[in-house]
């Protein structure tokens, strides 16, 4: 499931976001601006997604989701609220396209005869060239 453009208003009517003092080095503006935001989306309540994309969701984003059912994605790596809100926003829609995004499975493949040959000829000279390290009376 890709979420097509029309479907994105509809998320961002059922964000909350929460504010709260960042972090980290910024002497005295920090202490005075909330600039961390917190996205806030509850999976349980939300009409827009299927009962199978939320179990998706619970299954791939299990360490993001709470016990309450609520996705939670915090940002603070800008001073300026605004911009974390819109990463925020921004890092919720990367975190469904990946979740929702179907796993390619692997073909298995065998090495080629090229392949093959060259790693039998590298282990015949590392055989030569062990048994040249060898002392002459060695063998007897």
């Amino acid at each position: 499931m890709f979420l097509p453009i029309s479907n994105k208003e509809a998320f961002l009517r059922e964000f909350k976001f929460q504010t709260s003092r960042s972090s980290g080095p910024g002497g005295q503006h920090v202490n005075k601006v909330s600039s961390r935001v917190e996205l806030r989306f509850n999976l349980r309540e939300t009409q827009l997604l299927s009962d199978d994309d939320k179990s998706i969701l619970y299954h791939k984003l299990a360490t993001r989701i709470s016990q309450d059912d609520i996705l939670s994605i915090v940002v603070q790596a800008d001073r300026s609220q605004l911009k974390n809100k819109q990463s925020a926003i921004e890092k919720f829609f990367d975190l469904l396209t990946q979740a929702f995004t179907p796993v390619k499975k692997r073909r298995p493949t065998k090495p080629s005869r090229r392949a093959r040959e060259r790693r039998l000829k590298t282990k015949r000279l590392d055989s030569e060239k062990k048994t040249r390290r060898q002392s002459p009376g060695w063998d007897e």
